[in-house]
């Protein structure tokens, strides 16, 4: 039986919809089967909560008088963007500070404008005749810009490499510290609560689609850059590397620091640790069969960060359930493994997420256009005079 949004929203609206998280709809559909558990379950929350280096944020500071056209700017001694506008600027999380280094960087400066704290901020300029200041020091918060909007270019992973290290020596990664000799393995998806490996085609999460985004309401506003739609996948579709992502826009004054936070990975940079959760409709059996992905259905790669030359090769395949279980097999040892995404924010995330839609609070929103499904990823080329 085929469901559409308008049923589904209405069935919100009225209290009356059935609302389960992508961990729960596993055991409904043992118990009732596909063809019942479509016709019984409404929607189905995922969600993830773990670095995403790939975001930031758009300020407008407004004008002074006499007003300046900002060409450099300083937040907190982090440096954003400011080739925009006269004073709109993006600061993007993994910038670091110019004065405390890697210990504090844009996603701090982010972090710190949702809790409310003053930012310092520096902007300077060349001077023009419409613009004639050359520079302004003074303090700005959230409630002072005129907006604020998280804006990430790449969320969301669909699936991501595992990480481990071959090589004799410690290495610093944004996959965390990879000990030497395959010591440990780090990973970083919240494999069957994960939202695009619960709609592995992209049917119902496309440019248009309300998400949750670090506790405010957001919107996924385009394919996220890297967008390999084509990567390989198994017989069910779902992806065994890295493939789909999401880019995301969200009103930084609605959000809240539970679900987005700073974090610092030890000789690499700043990242930031942000939540997003996905509502999935169940308009029909399909739709079920790809929410019922489990653990041990999802596979990816181990690969080996530990080569100097910075090539990745594959050391193993793992499913999630191994990789959750707390250790894997390497070369005949018994190696450790650990996540850098939260399973508890995540369930955290997902379980709102089904409260908020429960409540009336949160309808669903249909992607005005579909990705495509022939992405791929191409590498950069460089003249062989420069590639070294």
């Amino acid at each position: 039986m085929a469901k559409t949004y308008e049923e589904i929203n209405q069935k919100i609206r009225d209290g009356k919809a059935v609302v389960v998280t992508a961990e729960e709809i596993i055991g409904i559909i043992a118990e009732k089967g596909i063809e019942k558990t479509a016709e019984y379950v409404d929607v189905v929350t995922t969600a993830t909560f773990g670095p995403m280096c790939s975001s930031g944020a758009f300020l407008n500071f407004g004008h002074t008088s006499p007003p300046i056209r900002m060409q450099k700017t300083l937040l907190n001694q982090v440096e954003g963007y400011s080739g925009i506008a006269a004073v709109d600027t993006y600061i993007g999380a993994t910038e670091w500070s110019n004065d405390r280094g890697i210990e504090y960087g844009g996603a701090h400066v982010i972090c710190d404008l949702i809790d409310g704290k003053d930012i310092e901020l520096e902007a300077y300029s060349n001077g023009t005749d419409c613009y004639p200041r050359k520079e302004v020091r003074t303090s700005i918060n959230l409630a002072s810009l005129n907006e604020a909007y998280l804006f990430n270019p790449r969320n969301a992973y669909q699936n991501y490499n595992a990480a481990t290290n071959s090589s004799n020596r410690t290495v610093k990664t944004y996959m965390g510290v990879l000990k030497p000799d395959f010591e440990n393995v780090t990973y970083c998806t919240s494999g069957e609560l994960s939202p695009l490996l619960n709609d592995p085609t992209y049917r119902t999460i496309g440019i248009g689609t309300r998400i949750f985004l670090a506790g405010a309401q957001g919107y996924v506003a385009w394919q996220g850059t890297q967008f390999n739609s084509s990567a390989q996948r198994d017989e069910n579709g779902v992806p065994v590397k890295p493939a789909g992502t999401l880019a995301v826009i969200g009103d930084l004054k609605q959000m809240d620091t539970r679900y987005i936070q700073p974090g610092v990975f030890e000789g690499y940079g700043v990242s930031l640790f942000l939540g997003i959760g996905i509502p999935i409709p169940i308009l029909d059996e399909e739709m079920v069969k790809s929410v019922g992905v489990t653990n041990r259905d999802i596979k990816t790669n181990v690969v080996d960060y530990g080569r100097e030359d910075g090539r990745k090769d594959v050391v193993r395949s793992v499913n999630y359930e191994e990789l959750r279980s707390g250790s894997i097999e390497i070369a005949g040892k018994l190696v450790k493994t650990a996540p850098i995404t939260s399973l508890k924010k995540s369930r955290e995330i997902a379980a709102l997420l089904k409260s908020q839609i429960e409540s009336g609070a949160f309808l669903l929103q249909k992607p005005i256009e579909a990705f495509g499904t022939d992405g791929v990823v191409n590498g950069l080329k460089i003249e062989e005079a420069f590639n070294k």
